[in-house]
């Protein structure tokens, strides 16, 4: 196993970029490749070593046996864990925009908040972020029609808008609450929200499983109705209490399935 461990000692006010920092680019690499690599910012480019202390321990055969460990508050660093397939980022801070970016394998843990496209076009492993994520997490990324597609993200705080925009595929489950739109375009996948949720989720779904343990403000009116079932199995887990069941979203033909609390969305029955 190799441990790579980076500690922030240099603040830049214009983020730097680590797409090429990931368990698959440096699993070879030793503290001299480290300290000769310079790392995009802006139009330019800086020597690492200029912004982080860097410590390499033991070895690795491949991208799986690297964990990467940056030490401290990353909120002007982007693409953390950018197309990733293997291996382990974890960050003791905040992340900037587009940590676990195209993801397709490994797992990153946010030990804070996380920027907006938190895990846009994520293909698979797993995305952990313990506090609060801003808009489009999980989505597709600007004048794309695909976003997350496999899979696991998880929100431990509250997540902005437009949750999972165009998701395909994949799983996100969100301890707290969530703003507008969440599941917008979704054609496949599992969302599952803890908290209240602002108004007008899956909007324009066309298939996928949407799940809100708390309060909706506002329902579009492109979903039927289907019951009300007690302690319904949903995506293999089984829920406690009562749901309501509803179809759509029927303004594109949707086959969708949206779930909500019964006991804290009477208003809507």
């Amino acid at each position: 196993m190799k441990t790579i461990t980076l500690t922030p000692k240099k603040f830049s006010s214009i983020a730097l970029e680590f797409e090429e920092l990931t368990p698959d680019d440096v699993y070879n690499w030793n503290k001299e490749d480290f300290e000769k690599y310079q790392v995009p910012i802006g139009n330019s480019r800086f020597p690492l070593t200029n912004y982080f202390d860097i410590e390499v321990e033991g070895s690795a055969e491949g991208p799986q046996d690297v964990k990467m460990i940056l030490d401290g508050d990353m909120g002007r660093v982007k693409y953390i864990g950018l197309g990733m397939t293997d291996g382990e980022i974890i960050v003791n801070g905040d992340a900037d925009l587009h940590v676990g970016a195209e993801m397709e394998g490994g797992s990153i843990t946010v030990n804070g908040n996380a920027e907006s496209y938190a895990g846009r076009e994520m293909k698979g492993g797993i995305l952990t972020i313990m506090g609060n994520t801003k808009e489009y997490c999980g989505t597709s990324y600007i004048g794309e029609w695909r976003g997350m597609t496999g899979g696991i993200i998880n929100v431990h705080g509250n997540a902005g808008k437009q949750v999972a925009d165009c998701m395909s595929g994949g799983e996100i489950y969100i301890d707290g609450n969530c703003d507008i739109l969440a599941g917008i375009h979704m054609t496949k996948g599992y969302i599952e929200i803890a908290g209240d949720v602002t108004r007008w989720p899956a909007g324009q779904m066309k298939n996928g499983t949407v799940v809100i343990k708390g309060k909706l403000n506002n329902l579009l009116e492109g979903f039927e109705p289907e019951g009300i079932i007690s302690n319904p199995e949903i995506n293999g887990k089984q829920f406690q209490g009562k749901y309501i069941k509803y179809k759509g979203d029927i303004g594109v033909n949707g086959k969708g399935n949206l779930w909500l609390n019964a006991d804290k969305n009477r208003s809507l029955l």
